[in-house]
């Protein structure tokens, strides 16, 4: 009952950071260029910075075991989601993706950290870097319908799979960083949170709310993302030993968060549908503050 407290808590916490987003759009203090330029910083400067710091442990056995099983874990629960989504998600495509990336790295991260420490970031690194590469082949082909659209180059070269590449060599190798280095890594990896929360808000500004709260395909999609996929790999995940149990919520964690907001990246990238993917996030993120602790507190009691 305290894990599901301290994280409601923190949803709290991110929505008002949030809510300054939203007042500072509203209020002409951030443009569309502005929301572009904190996109740009989340993506290619304070996430990858919050990676590598992630991995910046001592290389023990359990540390590689600990590696390891959040690996796979991290691979077992996208493929529930990329599955179930298309089953519930058959017609429509921006539906689907929205309902197989979840935002481990904005919205996730923040959390487990609340709850578990920064060292808990370790056990979602996997997570980040398969989410950020299927969705540059499996998401991109499933928003355009062309497979030809996928590229090795892009995907090798995104920033989240660099960030994850430099912090395993850094964890394996032991290599120890100039302690200035260090110093503004902290620094860029601090700002994530606000950022990634200000962000959302933006979004929210941006969007019609009367009439985005009367579509229901958005509690649908919602409700896929956040209750049924996590409850499914709650199930699942109730046959790994609890002396993985940090593991488990991590990835738990992860896989429970709203839908990813690159979706509206990729939407106006491939000049799909961006005020629809943009209503995925907002409600999404919306609904996490009772539906992520609801499925935490299944788990606790399942586990």
């Amino acid at each position: 009952m305290d894990t599901v407290l301290q994280l409601v808590q923190q949803i709290i916490i991110m929505f008002i950071l949030a809510g300054i987003g939203f007042l500072l759009f509203k209020g002409g203090k951030i443009s569309q260029e502005g929301s572009k330029a904190i996109g740009n910083m989340l993506i290619y400067v304070s996430l990858p910075s919050v990676i590598i710091r992630g991995f910046l442990v001592e290389r023990t056995a359990e540390n590689v075991r600990g590696l390891l099983v959040s690996a796979v874990l991290a691979a077992l629960s996208l493929a529930v989601c990329f599955v179930l989504s298309r089953i519930f998600f058959r017609k429509d495509s921006m539906a689907a993706f929205a309902s197989s990336f979840a935002n481990p790295g904005f919205f996730g991260i923040p959390l487990i950290m609340g709850l578990l420490g920064d060292g808990a970031v370790f056990y979602v690194a996997a997570f980040i870097g398969f989410i950020n590469i299927t969705q540059f082949t499996y998401g991109k082909v499933l928003m355009t319908g062309d497979r030809k659209s996928m590229s090795a180059k892009q995907v090798l070269t995104a920033p989240f799979v660099f960030a994850l590449a430099i912090g395993l060599i850094l964890f394996f190798t032991q290599l120890q960083l100039p302690a200035i280095i260090l110093k503004g890594m902290e620094f860029t990896a601090g700002i994530n949170t606000p950022l990634a929360m200000f962000s959302v808000g933006i979004y929210l500004a941006q969007t019609d709310l009367a009439s985005m709260f009367r579509k229901k395909i958005l509690y649908l999609i919602s409700l896929s993302r956040m209750i049924i996929i996590p409850l499914i790999f709650v199930l699942m995940l109730k046959f790994v030993p609890n002396t993985w149990y940090d593991i488990k919520l991590a990835v738990l964690i992860a896989s429970a968060c709203p839908v990813g907001s690159n979706i509206a990246v990729y939407a106006q990238l491939y000049d799909e549908d961006y005020r629809y993917a943009v209503e995925t996030v907002v409600v999404s993120t919306l609904l996490s503050i009772i539906c992520v602790p609801f499925v935490v507190y299944i788990a606790e009691h399942f586990w």
